[in-house]
């Protein structure tokens, strides 16, 4: 007999928390949804690893001044900016 195992509607998927960690981590989730991400976290064998890696990445990432990147860097982060406002402008128009 094969049992299928359904989780209940409250309960968060691994994909859910990954999408929720930045607003988790700025204080802009409800209530509910950050009861329901740190839940999550709690039971989740992989998520809190995530969770502190990307606190890690915030730490460094808030030590680097704009003379510590090269301008070859520059270039790239201002490329890759220049492409993420272009898709979030086609996204506005669909």
């Amino acid at each position: 007999m094969i049992r299928l195992r359904f989780r209940p509607r409250q309960s968060m998927v691994c994909q859910q928390a990954v999408e929720l960690v930045t607003d988790y981590l700025e204080g802009t989730l409800s209530q509910a949804q950050r009861r329901r991400f740190e839940a999550h976290i709690a039971r989740c064998p992989d998520c809190p690893e995530y969770l502190a890696q990307i606190r890690a990445v915030i730490a460094l990432a808030g030590s680097i001044t704009p003379e510590d990147l090269t301008p070859r860097m520059r270039g790239e982060f201002t490329s890759l900016y220049r492409r993420w406002l272009a898709n979030e402008g086609s996204r506005g128009r669909d």
